[in-house]
């Protein structure tokens, strides 16, 4: 019993440092209806993109090259964790405000 106990523990403190670990940058919707920065340079590899909806409306995340999408209402905060070994660049935009685009810089890892 004391070997399952000590497997759980370890399964999940194992996550948490993971995600400790994990490059976090920054992408904020603006009032304005703006990303910023409108060009997000990340390296290769696994990291998470921090979204910040500062407007007073609703925002969606979205990339159809790198399948993912988030929605999210005024004020909130989320992330996305995206894992991509292709350097390149990777547009992104704003499902609600289809006309405001950005582009996710993938660069080659050090």
């Amino acid at each position: 019993m004391a070997a399952l106990s000590l497997c759980a523990g370890l399964v999940v403190a194992l996550p948490g440092v993971a995600r400790a670990e994990l490059p976090t940058f920054k992408l904020t919707f603006k009032p304005d209806g703006t990303f910023e920065p409108a060009r997000l340079e990340v390296p290769a590899g696994r990291f998470k993109i921090e979204l910040v909806n500062e407007s007073n409306e609703p925002v969606e995340f979205e990339s159809i090259p790198l399948r993912k999408e988030k929605v999210m209402g005024p004020g909130v905060r989320s992330f996305v964790v995206i894992t991509i070994s292709r350097p390149g660049e990777y547009p992104f935009f704003d499902d609600f405000h289809q006309d405001v685009r950005g582009t996710l810089v993938v660069v080659p890892k050090d």
